[in-house]
């Protein structure tokens, strides 16, 4: 139940922006609930588990601080910048523990499957190439299309390329398991 209920609290803010993108068809317009509907996950999953996940608290930390910027310039430049700089950190992150030959990932996910050494390695390669193409996709998408098809795109785009990706991975970590 704790699980489900901290999963709807992450999932509230962008159903929260959609939902006043929908409505008044101006990025601008929907970010102050972005922002407040993030400060609310923050609090709701700190209720619901005494404490809040990092990536939970570095997200609503960046929709603060581009929202602010988005709002304050009334430029959507800035929020459409945040998915880009995100993914560019998570990129970045992953390649310098690859070159300090610590792959990161086995610190976030080593609970939760057990890889050999090679695994680990190839995946956070793979995982940080991936979010280079996330951040280079967000790039082309907001450059070049209209606010709504970026919306979709954030919204839809993102997370269906995200699911592929990771089934993707399926039979890379199933032939990469670390015999225990």
């Amino acid at each position: 139940m704790r699980s489900s209920l901290k999963q709807v609290f992450e999932l509230v803010p962008l159903v929260v922006f959609f939902y006043f993108f929908i409505k008044t068809g101006k990025i601008e317009e929907a970010i102050l609930p972005l922002m407040i509907a993030a400060g609310v996950a923050i609090v709701g999953s700190y209720i619901i588990d005494r404490k809040v996940s990092p990536m939970l608290l570095f997200s609503t930390i960046l929709i603060f601080i581009f929202g602010a910027l988005t709002i304050y310039f009334n430029d959507p430049f800035f929020i459409k910048f945040k998915v880009t700089l995100v993914n560019l950190i998570f990129s970045f992150v992953l390649f310098g523990g690859l070159y300090f030959k610590k792959p990161l990932l086995k610190s976030l996910m080593g609970t939760a499957i057990k890889l050999t050494d090679y695994g680990w390695i190839q995946l956070s390669k793979r995982w940080a190439f991936f979010f280079l193409f996330l951040a280079a996709a967000n790039e082309i998408v907001y450059r070049n299309f209209s606010d709504a098809v970026w919306v979709n795109f954030k919204l839809f785009g993102i997370m269906g390329l995200t699911f592929i990706f990771i089934f993707s991975q399926a039979f890379f970590i199933q032939k990469n398991l670390a015999d225990n």
